[in-house]
């Protein structure tokens, strides 16, 4: 898992995206156990992988001015920057109004995601033929640093995450196989004290039971990624169309109080792909004990592919803004969605066919297919992989514990490379990039302002 510091050299469990922590997860006491229970999400299907689905690659709406002082800006249909290439820098904006800044400076990639996020990432080592790469993430002042696997696929570089430690083989069968009796746990988690969590009452319901840690981490995941999203929301202005009306908040989510999973967009089907996902990865990294080659199994790969296009691997919870390419016009993803990968070979641009199987109000709508990038896939999925070891640290510290079964084993074994140390400029590197960013968009919306 990733090394995380608060400033004090003293671990902290907290997410990339969305600063979960001990403090922040609102983790409770279980009322109790029983030995039986409802049965928790439905039953996933996949659809067959196959050749690159009929979406036409249509031109952004909008067209692109040549700059004066050098380089390029996309300009929406409405007036509003889609984007900026200029000096080597390289500015996105999503229809919500976020952006994301990405430069290359003397070998070091950085990339902002909004005030108080992003990473810095730079060569780490090469160990038995493989590159890795390091990243320090900065969110919300909490730095943290993980190491990736570098991947040469088609013409372009692509990052695996490479976990620092992995538990022992029956850690992971505690974590896989059924528990004695479905643990009824509380998060703690109200609208008050959490304002995702009743922002987002429509759409996300925490199962009443766990049969497994499956499940559980299910939960833990998907609302890692709807706080993320929630921050996001925050910081980010009105919507460049009439969608933003449509964002509002929903009313209160009651569900725990009452006992049952309420009627959500996020359907027990869809959370029951995931769950499949989790437990599949589970065992992926059970097998990766103690294997020489432990990174490639557990990524389900082989040296030369990204892991997200595994045919194994179908589901993917989004993990930040994307802007997507739908058959009639482009569309957003947010934190939380979920979209099923159709087709396993990239197109020319690579990009693959994705189904939007879960979404929120003013994103893509669900059943819509769309273009993501090859690189935006692998991302989410190592936002997940991530995730995933956050809560197993969580659950390996709470279990036996709060109503939780004992696990037999919860001692650690060192991953494929030492975990990095964190990147001491990192914050001022990602401040400085921001502040650089703020005066291109600047100069450049002056420049535009008559087209």
């Amino acid at each position: 898992m990733p090394n995380r510091t608060n400033g004090s050299n003293r671990p902290v469990t907290t997410n990339r995206n969305t600063g979960i922590s001990n403090r922040n997860t609102g983790m409770g006491r279980t009322a109790n156990t029983a030995t039986s229970g409802r049965a928790i999400g439905g039953t996933g299907t996949r659809p067959s992988a196959g050749g690159h689905a009929n979406i036409p690659r249509r031109a952004p709406a909008g067209k692109t001015v040549a700059l004066r002082t050098g380089g390029s800006a996309s300009i929406r249909p409405n007036g509003k920057l889609r984007s900026i290439d200029r000096g080597g820098t390289h500015i996105q904006y999503n229809a919500r109004g976020g952006r994301t800044v990405s430069t290359v400076h003397n070998g070091a990639h950085v990339v902002t995601t909004g005030s108080h996020r992003g990473y810095v990432q730079r060569p780490y080592v090469v160990r038995n033929g493989r590159t890795y790469v390091q990243r320090t993430y900065v969110v919300n002042h909490v730095t943290y640093s993980a190491a990736y696997r570098s991947y040469y696929y088609r013409g372009g570089y692509y990052y695996a995450y490479a976990p620092a430690y992995y538990y022992h083989p029956v850690f992971y069968g505690w974590a896989y196989n059924p528990w004695p009796a479905p643990v009824y746990w509380s998060w703690g988690w109200t609208p008050v004290a959490y304002p995702w969590y009743g922002y987002y009452g429509y759409y996300f319901a925490p199962y009443p039971a766990y049969p497994s840690a499956a499940y559980w981490l299910t939960d833990y995941l998907i609302a890692a990624n709807l706080q993320a999203a929630y921050a996001a929301h925050s910081d980010e202005g009105p919507a460049d169309d009439n969608t933003a009306a449509n964002d509002q908040p929903s009313q209160p989510n009651d569900s725990q109080a009452s006992g049952n999973q309420q009627t959500v967009a996020l359907s027990p089907e869809v959370k029951e792909a995931i769950a499949q996902e989790v437990k599949a990865q589970l065992s992926a990294e059970q097998a990766a004990t103690g294997n020489s080659n432990n990174g490639a199994q557990a990524a389900g790969v082989g040296n030369d592919t990204p892991p997200a296009l595994d045919p194994a691997l179908r589901t993917f919870v989004v993990s930040s803004a994307l802007e997507v390419s739908g058959t009639d016009q482009d569309c957003t993803l947010t934190p939380g969605d979920v979209v099923t990968r159709i087709t396993d070979v990239p197109d020319e641009d690579q990009k693959v066919t994705v189904a939007v199987t879960s979404s929120k109000k003013a994103d893509c709508a669900a059943g819509q297919q769309v273009l993501v990038a090859v690189q935006d896939l692998q991302e989410m999925h190592n936002h997940f992989r991530e995730q995933l070891d956050a809560g197993l640290k969580e659950l390996a510290a709470k279990q036996g514990k709060d109503g939780l079964p004992p696990a037999p084993d919860v001692t650690t074994i060192a991953g494929e490379i030492p975990p990095p140390a964190v990147d001491a400029t990192a914050a001022k590197s990602l401040q400085d990039q921001e502040s650089a960013a703020d005066q291109t968009e600047k100069d450049v919306s002056r420049e535009t302002s008559g087209s």
